[in-house]
């Protein structure tokens, strides 16, 4: 699988009234922050059944450019990891956001 610089891809964004944040996870066994992104609307709806979120907090789906996506992973610490609808891991993004 090859996912470029242009590939939309769907991630789980936290609505807190005007202000929205896309959802991040950690790997507390190997201590990484990544940010779950998907292939697809669909699998990313299905998928959130295996995030780890806060109740009472409104999420919802949304696409974003893997090139904006990776930019704003390295911004905030996070690599990406493209997860299939179970959260198997598909593939883990270069962290530098540069030239895929």
């Amino acid at each position: 699988m090859t996912i470029e610089a242009t590939t939309w891809l769907y991630v789980a964004i936290q609505k807190n009234g005007p202000n929205e944040q896309i959802v991040g996870q950690t790997d507390t066994e190997h201590d990484i922050s990544f940010i779950p992104a998907f292939l697809s609307k669909e699998v990313a709806q299905q998928a959130m059944f295996h995030l780890r979120l806060e109740k009472k907090k409104k999420y919802e789906v949304q696409a974003i450019i893997c090139e904006d996506l990776a930019r704003h992973a390295v911004e905030n610490g996070f690599l990406v990891w493209v997860l299939d609808e179970e959260g198997n891991v598909l593939e883990r993004l270069p962290s530098s956001g540069s030239g895929q």
